[in-house]
């Protein structure tokens, strides 16, 4: 009787490994296989002559990343383009940097918030601000700290840009440093990446970073702005493109020349609160979106508990190792050719690692937030 049990826990064992491979080969070659094998030449717009653009920046207490960065936007090549900069209560010396920049820089618009309106959760209300002060129809969004890869970042961009388009998804990486922790938040930016500009490609986005975005001015007036999720500290970038996106509208961009980067947390601790802010917000996507992002974390868990656990049963060893061996194959050729489209070339070596730390982190992060107060800028 014990045997035949043993048996049947052997094959349902079997089975829920099998089940969670195939849902991951699902994921790997139909959703991320689209981005991982994209055509990513460069495009010309239909719309025109390029044109007119607003860049726009929300930033508090970024002294050093303004007057660093602030020198690469003001270079682009590009003809017609302006610098919104909101300067949101900034006690550092930002203001008086700005206030220096406006008057040799004819390209900056600077918007001053000289009082904190602590009912307001995050950056949404300065970069609403800033959005609203901007002169032209085409917006393009960035952080302080973060610097486009050379002077062809607007053009880029705007290539992007059909006559239906009204939103343009880019990736913003953080730059290499030496360290566990820096691997650790590229990969994380490298997956997460993965996933949007995949689903984008799939027509179904559901999320963008606000370190590199661009939509138009009217998009954002049509659907009132950040006013559905003001009270959530973080968002601007992932609940307003979860509420915006549809197929026809959505154009996603990853050439070289269409990137920024961002300068990465210096401790373990500066990150980890990130996390929880990044985390908090994902309760409040659809719920499509928290189950297909939900099933492929899973599934991962499931896949190798399940393979484990068959290691200590009564079935020859080469079957799940040939399981194991199998995805671990298909993962680095998915992962191999994304991390080329994305410019992390060494990232798809760390992937099984990094997969598995993430297995782990992200549960105890995501409960940890629970008990911790929301921050109230970015």
């Amino acid at each position: 009787m014990i045997e035949i049990y043993i048996k049947q826990l052997t094959y349902i064992v079997l089975g829920i490994a099998g089940l969670s491979l195939l849902i991951q080969m699902i994921y790997y070659w139909i959703i991320f296989s689209r981005l991982s094998f994209f055509n990513r030449k460069k495009a010309q717009n239909d719309i025109g002559n390029p044109p007119p653009v607003s860049v726009v920046i929300s930033a508090r207490n970024e002294y050093l990343n303004l007057e660093r960065n602030l020198a690469i936007l003001f270079s682009q090549d590009y003809p017609d383009f302006e610098v919104v900069v909101v300067n949101d209560c900034s006690d550092d010396g930002s203001e008086e940097l700005l206030i220096d920049l406006s008057r040799i820089e004819p390209k900056l618009n600077l918007v001053h918030i000289r009082q904190n309106l602590n009912f307001f959760l995050g950056k949404k209300f300065p970069l609403s601000i800033g959005i609203k002060s901007a002169k032209n129809e085409f917006l393009l969004l960035t952080d302080a700290d973060c610097a486009p890869v050379n002077n062809q970042w607007i053009r880029t961009m705007m290539n992007a840009y059909r006559s239906n388009t009204e939103l343009v998804l880019g990736y913003g990486p953080y730059a290499r440093k030496s360290g566990l922790l820096n691997l650790l938040i590229r990969f994380d930016t490298f997956h997460i990446g993965i996933q949007y500009l995949s689903y984008a490609l799939a027509g179904k986005p559901y999320m963008g970073v606000g370190r590199n975005i661009s939509y138009r001015k009217s998009l954002f007036y049509k659907n009132k702005g950040f006013t559905s999720h003001y009270n959530i500290p973080s968002g601007d970038d992932d609940l307003f493109v979860a509420k915006v996106a549809k197929k026809q509208n959505t154009r996603i961009v990853i050439i070289a020349d269409s990137r920024t980067y961002s300068e990465p947390s210096k401790s373990f601790s500066l990150w980890i609160r990130q996390k929880r802010r990044h985390l908090s917000t994902s309760k409040f996507y659809s719920f499509g979106v928290k189950f297909k992002l939900g099933l492929y974390a899973i599934t991962p868990l499931t896949f190798y508990g399940s393979c484990a656990g068959l290691f200590f049963l009564p079935i020859h060893f080469a079957v799940p190792t040939s399981m194991l061996a199998f995805r671990l194959i298909n993962q680095l050729v998915i992962f191999g050719s994304a991390s080329k489209q994305l410019g992390e070339k060494s990232l798809w070596i760390f992937a099984p690692f990094g997969e598995l730390f993430f297995m782990f982190f992200t549960p105890i992060v995501a409960f940890t937030s629970i008990f911790s107060k929301p921050s109230k800028w970015k």
